[in-house]
């Protein structure tokens, strides 16, 4: 099926696309960071477990009793671990930013041109970890998870927030052995992460990337989260939360499908969908009710391909926490909270990004320089939209290298 075609049979669309154990691990490693070690029959095959803590304490104050982690690396870890990358991912991302597809792992590495041997983010030389957030749905612990009573989180799971995601990967950093990141990277919501990281941990964090992200989730986006969560909610077969007995096709598919639309609209600009779509139609000009235009399917493609791959709670609590997240909250202004930082910051802007518009990452540069951070800025002309942070490697990969191979 093309991407500019629909596809109507949603039968075999299962009630979840969250990733499940049993099934093929791909290469995930999972480390277990709060929670006893008693094998249970849920847990993923190779399980590692940290001994830190004995529960998680949440931002909003909820507590999870079992908190897994499901994370990749690529390159060797050099003896003082100052060789250390840190990846942070978006939104309907995982642990798999680089790499091919497979049993186990439906989609391709989603920062692959950035990572790799040789590349901008050179695993020759540095050792990269990225892992799947909390509330994620890729093997680290969600709403999908099964829960201490041996029952699937679902509307149980908690709020969490960026903070509570980086909290978390503290603890990875803690049992891999590093101690200081040479550099923290992210985009979108993984940039939420990357200047949480700069915040909280500022000894921690010796260069940052930032890349179409923000300061504070402003009302515009959440307002467009808002839209995706209702879409959600209104599927009646979303169960309030609690789906994941349900037979093929019997889950929440078509909520999540029109959240992801929506979103993907945002994602784009309008000067793409003109240039690639205009007015075209699937076929012959009919006067229906039912998707005609080649910019329907599309639309109807990415929905139905995400609804097979995620996780409908997960996307709906990742969603709130990128509203949630705000570096002045708790921290007295914004102003603040930048001043913490102390890394060397790298903020990369798409000018057509209607999302997370270049104000906002200005907002973060001249912040920055204005407690007397070092800053890059970097301006991507691209008409990809805020999509552009993934798409626009050859503009985007050489000041990246370069920022992290600065003395």
């Amino acid at each position: 099926m093309s991407p500019d075609t629909t596809d109507d049979t949603t039968e075999e669309i299962p009630a979840t696309g969250a990733w499940r154990p049993g099934q093929p691990v791909a290469s995930r490693r999972f480390l277990r960071v709060a929670g006893e070690m008693t094998r249970r029959g849920s847990d993923p095959d190779g399980l590692e477990h940290s001994g830190t803590s004995r529960f998680l304490r949440l931002e909003g104050g909820g507590r999870l009793d079992v908190v897994d982690v499901a994370y990749e690396t690529w390159g060797t870890l050099a003896g003082d671990g100052a060789n250390a990358v840190l990846i942070c991912h978006a939104l309907t991302g995982d642990a798999h930013v680089a790499g091919s597809s497979g049993p186990g792992q439906p989609t391709p590495g989603w920062w692959d041109a950035l990572v790799g041997p040789g590349r901008a983010v050179d695993t020759d030389r540095w050792f990269v970890v990225c892992s799947n957030v909390l509330g994620g749905c890729q093997g680290s612990t969600g709403p999908s998870s099964v829960a201490p009573d041996g029952r699937p989180h679902g509307s149980r799971f908690p709020v969490v927030t960026i903070r509570d995601m980086v909290r978390v990967q503290a603890m990875l950093a803690d049992h891999l052995g590093i101690g200081r990141w040479r550099a923290v990277l992210g985009g979108s919501m993984g940039g939420m992460q990357a200047l949480e990281w700069a915040t909280m941990f500022p000894e921690r964090v010796a260069r940052l990337v930032l890349a179409s992200t923000t300061a504070a989730a402003s009302a515009q986006q959440i307002a467009w989260s808002h839209i995706g969560r209702r879409a959600v909610a209104a599927d009646p077969r979303f169960r309030g939360g609690d789906y994941y007995d349900a037979e093929p096709g019997d889950g929440p598919h078509r909520g999540l499908a029109v959240a992801r639309m929506c979103a993907q609209v945002t994602y784009r600009s309008d000067e793409v969908f003109t240039d690639r779509f205009h007015r075209t139609t699937l076929g012959p000009m009919e006067f229906t009710l039912d998707p005609i235009f080649d910019v329907e399917g599309y639309l109807d493609y990415h929905g139905l391909k995400l609804a097979r791959r995620f996780d409908a709670n997960s996307y709906i609590r990742l969603n709130r926490a990128m509203d949630l997240h705000d570096v002045a909250r708790g921290r007295g202004s914004t102003e603040a909270a930048l001043s913490r930082i102390t890394a060397p910051t790298l903020v990369a802007a798409v000018r057509s990004d209607g999302l997370y518009p270049p104000i906002q990452q200005h907002v973060l540069a001249d912040g920055l320089a204005s407690v007397g951070g070092d800053v890059t800025w970097v301006d991507v002309d691209s008409p990809h939209g805020h999509d552009g942070f993934l798409i626009e490697t050859p503009q985007l990969a050489p000041p990246v290298r370069d920022f992290l191979e600065r003395p």
